[in-house]
């Protein structure tokens, strides 16, 4: 599983991030990684240099084989909690996914 980091010029941005969360987005999707082809995760601060409450956008999406990708969105006050609210958005989507694919295999 690629886990992939996008973000616009507002976002400071570092490889230890990039170490961080691609640690902490593996681990929670573990249980996917076999359905899992490649994960992008899109950052960008909505208010620009601005200071303002809840304006970090985390567009998560996973692609997964032979499906369209699945993708969620959320907002937070920092990096760290928009990727944290879109990582469990996404979490839950995906579990509903893999769990009608189970099933329909059945």
């Amino acid at each position: 599983m690629t886990i992939q980091f996008n973000t616009d010029k507002n976002v400071k941005w570092d490889q230890r991030h990039d170490e961080h969360f691609n640690a902490v987005i593996a681990e929670e999707l573990e249980r996917f990684s076999s359905h899992i082809t490649r994960i992008e995760v899109h950052l960008s601060d909505e208010n620009g240099p601005k200071e303002g409450v809840s304006d970090i956008r985390c567009l998560m999406e996973a692609r997964l084989e032979g499906r369209q990708p699945t993708a969620v969105t959320a907002m937070g006050n920092s990096e760290e909690q928009a990727i944290s609210f879109a990582l469990g958005k996404l979490s839950a989507a995906l579990k509903k996914i893999v769990d009608r694919m189970s099933e329909h295999k059945r």
